[in-house]
């Protein structure tokens, strides 16, 4: 940004002088932090952030017992399956994201983000004296190489932002500018968030191609010490790490070790817990929270059981259809498929009814569709799609109940009426057939070790072959699990989606029509709606929060009445069992036990 001097100013004529001021005035102003609407919420001097302790003592070790495996460790690519937390734990951007708020950014890498009012550009400026974990300074070069080769050759999610990117340049020593080719206010809060890798480290080598033969160096408090594929992985404090004074930081990073152990099965990663191999437990089941929590440990005290509570929506969990599949593209299939699981029964199953169902992707947050008809906003928003929409996406949709008893007998007949309305029928030997006679046939995909999974499926694959239809119910580890996901190979599959309270162009990689096709997205359901994607569009150039509360459950509706996934049990809370000597601080952050609370933000408490 060019800066005009005083005795410049005073040379140049009246109105060039005020037509450079009223220029400035769409220029931007270097901040500590930006937000979606409005001001961050934390002033440029806070210590550290709401739910850290910056007085938090350093030290100890917590072990997790993870379910799966992992072939790679370099998270910012396509191939192989990675720990999911590496992502997070083992890589840091130029901003940090507080989970205080819905969407606020402060600076990490950066010292300051700076963009005008219609956020058309941003331009970061590093700090100083940020690191690499081998002591080599970070560099406005490695900053461009990231985004580059994350943008082109990188993981998927990933390569739509860098589509929107038109320029970038570098504007100074330790600045870098991004200039935006499209319409989108969020995109300046997304260009702080990807991570910053060594660009020498890559020289003469395959990024996309990498694994585990090469480990990615990165800024972040952690490194990456011992692993064995598939086993364990091992990741240690850098007690040299450059940015332990920085605001963002205070309080955080608190263990001298992490380590993460694999489990095929998940009872077997509750049974580690129990037998003291592991340091916490993310209890999904109300019922055996109540019922199987009374082990030694447990009445000792040397295991203590949390109740976190959190604001962010539900998300979608449950059992997407996969609509490239021709069995699956007409909508009353798929309301048949959902009105024949009987979730009052195969909840009270699994955990004693303790539990409600999701009742849509947003639901428990103020961005969840509201009931009946749409109105106001959200109907004029919808409207424009009317011929498109699915019945009820305006007139409003609800999930069927289900009954107490095994059998729900009503359900069954409108199922049995949807499956013909739809142009299957059964036939003199009890199949479900179609006009050439083609019986209905489906394979459900589930993970090793997903017993809560294979319970319901056990459950709801009688009722289904009750109506005529051949199931077969698959279990596959977790790497032929996940390649088989990425390119879209199943019919059914057991889905869930964390969804947050700022979404935005993440949701086009969730729901987008590009993932028809390309592998590696969200869209595992294969769906293709303009009208969803005009309301992601909506969603990431709204101005004003209620034109943003509008557009997200609008398109709520969309995607719950568009029966793509039989959606099971939410709750409100995190039940976290954890050893008593790890703590966490009494302000809790909206989105509770998110990303960014345990490990981060926790401590060992040696004296215990």
């Amino acid at each position: 940004m060019a800066i005009f001097s005083s005795t410049v100013l005073g040379r140049l004529g009246g109105a060039v002088a005020a037509s450079v001021l009223l220029a400035g005035a769409a220029w931007g102003q270097p901040k500590h932090g930006i937000a979606m609407y409005g001001d961050p919420a934390l002033p440029p001097d806070f210590v550290s952030l709401p739910y850290a302790n910056p007085d938090a003592p350093k030290g100890g070790k917590v072990v997790f017992a993870e379910g799966g495996s992992f072939t790679s460790l370099n998270p910012y690519v396509r191939k192989g399956s990675v720990p999911w937390q590496l992502r997070f734990i083992a890589s840091e951007s130029l901003m940090g994201r507080s989970y205080g708020e819905p969407f606020g950014l402060y600076g990490l890498l950066a010292e300051s983000i700076e963009t005008p009012e219609d956020r058309s550009w941003v331009e970061f400026t590093l700090r100083e004296g940020a690191r690499f974990s081998d002591g080599s300074p970070v560099t406005v070069e490695d900053v461009m190489w990231s985004y580059e080769t994350l943008g082109t050759v990188g993981h998927p999610r990933y390569l739509g932002f860098w589509k929107k990117i038109e320029k970038m340049e570098q504007t100074g020593p330790r600045s870098v500018r991004f200039t935006f080719n499209v319409e989108d206010r969020e995109l300046a809060l997304i260009a702080g968030l990807r991570p910053i890798l060594k660009k020498a480290q890559w020289d003469g080598k395959d990024f996309a191609d990498s694994g585990l033969e090469e480990i990615p160096i990165t800024t972040a408090p952690y490194v990456i010490t011992d692993f064995d594929p598939g086993k364990y992985v091992t990741l240690t404090r850098n007690k040299d790490y450059w940015g332990k004074d920085v605001p963002f930081r205070r309080g955080t990073n608190n263990f001298d070790e992490i380590r993460m152990d694999f489990y095929l099965d998940g009872s077997l990663q509750f049974e580690a817990f129990k037998g003291g191999a592991s340091s916490s437990f993310r209890e999904l089941n109300a019922e055996k929270w109540e019922t199987q929590y009374d082990f030694p440990a447990v009445t000792r005290g040397d295991i203590v059981k949390s109740i976190v509570p959190h604001q962010r929506p539900s998300g979608i969990k449950g059992y997407v259809m996969n609509t490239r599949k021709p069995q699956f593209k007409d909508w009353r299939v798929r309301q048949a498929m959902i009105e024949a699981f009987n979730f009052k029964f195969i909840n009270t199953a699994n955990t004693g009814g303790r539990q409600d169902r999701i009742t849509s992707y947003f639901s428990n947050s103020v961005l969840g569709m509201r009931p009946g008809p749409a109105e106001g906003k959200v109907a004029a928003l919808l409207e424009p799609f009317a011929d498109e929409l699915l019945p009820g996406t305006i007139e409003g949709y609800t999930f069927p109940e289900g009954a107490e008893s095994e059998v729900d007998r009503r359900a069954l007949r409108r199922a049995l009426a949807l499956f013909e309305e739809a142009g299957w029928t059964v036939n003199d030997q009890g199949q479900m057939v179609d006009g050439n006679g083609k019986q209905f046939e489906i394979s459900i995909l589930l993970k090793v070790g997903d017993n809560e999974s294979r319970l319901m499926m056990d459950i709801y694959a009688v009722t289904l072959r009750q109506m005529g239809l051949k199931v077969t119910i698959e279990s596959r580890d977790p790497a032929q699990y996940k390649e088989r996901t990425q390119v879209y190979d199943f019919d059914m599959a057991y889905y869930r989606r964390g969804l947050s309270l700022s979404p935005g162009n993440e949701q086009m990689l969730y729901w987008g029509a590009d993932g028809i096709e390309n592998p590696g997205t969200r869209n595992w359901m294969g769906m293709n709606s303009p009208a969803a994607e005009a309301m992601i569009n909506r969603l990431v150039n709204s101005t004003d929060q209620s034109d943003f509360l509008a557009s997200a459950r609008a398109l709520d509706r969309i995607l719950t009445a568009g029966r793509y996934v039989i959606p099971i049990q939410n709750s409100n809370i995190s039940r976290l069992a954890h050893i008593k000597e790890i703590k966490f601080a009494d302000t809790v952050p909206m989105y509770g036990d998110w990303i960014g609370f345990l490990p981060d933000v926790w401590w060992y408490d040696a004296s215990q």
